[in-house]
């Protein structure tokens, strides 16, 4: 998948490593969405829809290029993106979510939701101990 080629949605349901216990799903669901940076990427192509890996950049404020690079591939590989090649002079890639990466939004949002009802910003003083 990272030669470059869009890769169509995959068909059925993604795989789950750890079948049998009840807990499975979400340890699946986790290991696809949660390393640092999946659900910001995520969530970005959410709200701003296609993007291409300067827009992407901009947007995951903090993170980068090789991460947002590893990030990419990572979510490309497990059916969530699709990276499709637009110009090739100068080159330039576009990214957009799968039909597996869409379906993610009510969990991507309830995320944000949570985070904005129960986090709130450090305080200087808490900046300042740690």
């Amino acid at each position: 998948m990272g030669d470059g080629s869009q890769q169509p949605d995959a068909v059925g349901q993604l795989e789950v490593w750890c079948a049998g216990e009840d807990w499975c799903p979400v340890t699946t669901t986790s290991s696809l969405i949660c390393k640092k940076w999946h659900p910001v990427i995520l969530h970005r192509l959410l709200e701003h829809g296609p993007s291409g890996f300067n827009e992407l950049k901009a947007d995951v404020d903090g993170i980068s290029s090789k991460v947002l690079s590893e990030s990419l591939d990572d979510l490309e590989e497990n059916h969530l993106i699709n990276r499709e090649v637009v110009s090739e002079k100068p080159f330039r890639v576009q990214y957009s979510l799968t039909e597996h990466g869409r379906s993610l939004k009510p969990v991507i949002y309830e995320m944000r939701d949570w985070g904005l009802e129960h986090l709130t910003e450090p305080t200087d003083e808490s900046v300042a101990q740690s």
